[in-house]
């Protein structure tokens, strides 16, 4: 049964069922988009069904709220694919120039819509692309997924010089590659070439600029009691690291403060018992689990009253005392821990623990995330 806060409409069927028709008159469209009966139609009664009624299957809940922007942004996904199909009906296209020509009507009818879009406009377009995935109809994921690339490039051209970076960065798998676009941009962007023969256009930002997006970025993916998407976050803490690296005093360039006054306890006592060990395999394993969420990095779930865990102020709190658990180990926080303890070394040259085991653990941590992010 629906949701009684939820309205009982459904996507526009007059605008699947044209758009069925006019899909027929080219050849692309008849192999990548969906017939009538397989079409999501996200009416109250469906959405209620898929989303919220079977939680065994360990899918979320959603709210009233979250059904009518799912709804509402389905809406404009149809109408994106007529208007689509409209501009496709005045080109000429052969085989070869079909894919070329999707993209290019995308882009033209995503241009004029980027600005009026819906909230749920994304939430509705990553659910069908889910459904199609669940469907294993890979032609009609291909086509959604060109809409949704289309929209996001428009969205990151938007942005600030260096949130466009960081976008960049998250789709280069390469760590070479990450360098020397972290190189080019820093010493102005430009227009360059890339390995296939395209152009691409580099906006200038400023290093320090990109570090701290990601950082702000993925503390906000740490604070949370369950990581969304640990491979989003690995290639965030990279992007971060790489960014400080090529600043003039590397990781521990004094701009890469970040007010962490205090070391977390989490963090502390793993890193206390890995250098409590000789480098090597076993240790290597341990920074590995830790890293994929499992053993001391393990996702919490929400705290008795409902909220997000907090993370400690200093080694000194309790999690007995405070009747706080404390977050489990976080990549992000864990490398900035290491940075710290490295600093202090260097800036007092502490005894115990020597900074060429604490190098060690940062450069296979960072080996580590690399395998993870890509």
């Amino acid at each position: 049964m629906a949701h009684a806060g939820v309205p009982s409409t459904a996507f526009s069927s007059v605008c699947v069922t044209n758009s069925h028709q006019s899909i027929s008159r080219r050849s692309y469209f008849l192999k990548h988009t969906p017939s009538r009966p397989n079409f999501p139609s996200l009416s109250a009664t469906h959405a209620g069904a898929t989303i919220n009624g079977d939680t065994s299957k360990g899918e979320e809940k959603w709210d009233a709220s979250q059904y009518q922007a799912l709804l509402k942004g389905g809406e404009q996904v149809t109408s994106v694919l007529e208007e689509m199909i409209k501009l496709l009906e005045d080109m000429n296209m052969d085989e070869a120039s079909e894919e070329v020509a999707v993209q290019l009507a995308a882009q033209g009818v995503i241009g004029k819509r980027v600005d009026q879009m819906e909230s749920g406009f994304m939430m509705a377009l990553d659910y069908m692309i889910q459904l199609a995935a669940r469907d294993e109809d890979d032609k009609r994921k291909s086509l959604l997924e060109v809409i949704k690339e289309t929209v996001l490039s428009h969205l990151t051209k938007k942005c600030p010089p260096h949130v466009q970076v960081v976008g960049l960065l998250c789709r280069t798998p390469q760590k070479e590659s990450r360098q020397e676009l972290l190189r080019r941009v820093a010493a102005g962007g430009g227009v360059f070439q890339g390995d296939n023969g395209t152009k691409v256009h580099l906006p200038g930002a400023n290093l320090n600029d990109i570090a701290n997006q990601a950082d702000d970025l993925l503390e906000t993916m740490e604070s949370r009691p369950v990581i969304p998407d640990r491979k989003l976050l690995a290639r965030l803490v990279l992007i971060r690291e790489e960014a400080r690296s090529m600043m003039g005093g590397g990781i521990l360039d004094e701009r890469n403060d970040r007010g962490l006054n205090t070391l977390p306890e989490p963090e502390v006592n793993f890193l206390a018992k890995l250098v409590a060990l000789r480098p090597g395999k076993t240790v290597r394993d341990m920074i590995k689990s830790v890293m994929q969420g499992r053993d001391e990095g393990a996702d919490n779930s929400e705290n008795q009253y409902g909220f997000v865990n907090e993370r400690p102020s200093g080694i000194a709190e309790r999690a007995s005392i405070t009747g706080r658990k404390p977050l489990p180990v976080r990549p992000g926080m864990f490398l900035e821990t290491v940075s710290k303890v490295l600093g202090g070394i260097y800036a007092g040259n502490t005894s115990g623990i020597t900074a060429q085991h604490l190098e060690w653990v940062h450069q296979n941590t960072l080996q580590i995330l690399q395998e993870i992010a890509f």
